[in-house]
């Protein structure tokens, strides 16, 4: 049988401070080599109301930058 869904993100949850539901708003908070951490804060009064790891594949390390040459005349401040 085919995937109907892919991933699903929450746009309101209960916020007990509240006490309703409540929008929400994602805030990423860790990047791991498994996936990314996200946790879901409330809009009205910014209390964490759950997290969600989000797995894909693996983060490949940025390629290093070449070291810049200094112009001729000038010195390296170090």
């Amino acid at each position: 049988m085919a995937q109907q869904f892919g991933q699903f993100t929450a746009s309101e949850l209960y916020c007990p401070k509240c006490k309703s539901s409540q929008p929400v708003r994602e805030r990423l908070l860790l990047v791991l080599p498994t996936g990314e951490l996200h946790e879901f804060l409330c809009t009205k009064c910014a209390t964490s109301l759950g997290k969600r790891t989000v797995t894909g594949p693996a983060v490949a390390p940025a390629p290093k930058a070449a070291r810049s040459r200094p112009t001729p005349g000038r010195k390296l401040l170090r």
